[in-house]
């Protein structure tokens, strides 16, 4: 139950670009790009917050001991790190760009996580599901070149978790930032 559960406060982060694709498509006015980033950084800065109260043990919630991994005891959890990543590709892209690579990280990393059964090597099978799942996701914002590229390069950051000094880089961080920096590279110097 506790997987399905963070799966499940994983895909709720699909609200952030919900909340501008409403307001773009329905014209509700709510929710600009701009106003989007601002919210962005606001619960960013939230969630570090709440994790350095945490880490400190300043608070001890029962909802983090359910929804966070044993390695994240001692570590910045998973959803700080997940908001750090959306925030990041909102304030570096542009929407167009910014959009699909966030919604891979809210829809693409969940479901390849619920297909996965470890958290050591997905296998190759997972993985395709991960590009193709993306590169639906991709394919309503950007030339079919620029979605593939971005397809793949959330698919390998899902797929593989470099190591720097000994810490994991949290795939929360790498793949809306290597989706949204491979789309941006393709738009402005690749083949479309």
């Amino acid at each position: 139950m506790g997987e399905l559960a963070r799966r499940a406060v994983h895909a709720s982060g699909v609200g952030y670009p919900l909340l501008y694709l409403l307001d773009r498509e329905f014209g509700v006015g709510l929710v600009g790009w701009p106003e989007l980033q601002a919210f962005l950084v606001f619960s960013t800065a939230v969630a570090l917050g709440l994790e350095a109260f945490r880490l400190t043990g300043r608070i001890d919630w029962a909802i983090f001991d359910r929804l966070t991994r044993g390695y994240e005891a001692e570590n910045i959890a998973g959803y700080a790190i997940y908001l750090v990543g959306m925030t990041g590709a909102a304030l570096l892209f542009v929407p167009r760009v910014a959009l699909p690579a966030m919604l891979m990280l809210t829809i693409g990393d969940p479901i390849s996580g619920l297909l996965s059964a470890d958290n050591i090597a997905k296998q190759a099978w997972v993985l395709l599901v991960m590009f193709g799942v993306c590169l639906l996701l991709a394919a309503p914002f950007v030339p079919t070149p620029a979605a593939v590229a971005g397809a793949a390069a959330a698919t390998v950051a899902d797929g593989y978790k470099p190591v720097i000094r000994s810490h994991v880089v949290d795939d929360n961080l790498t793949i809306p930032l290597f989706a949204g920096g491979a789309i941006h590279a393709t738009l402005a110097y690749g083949p479309l």
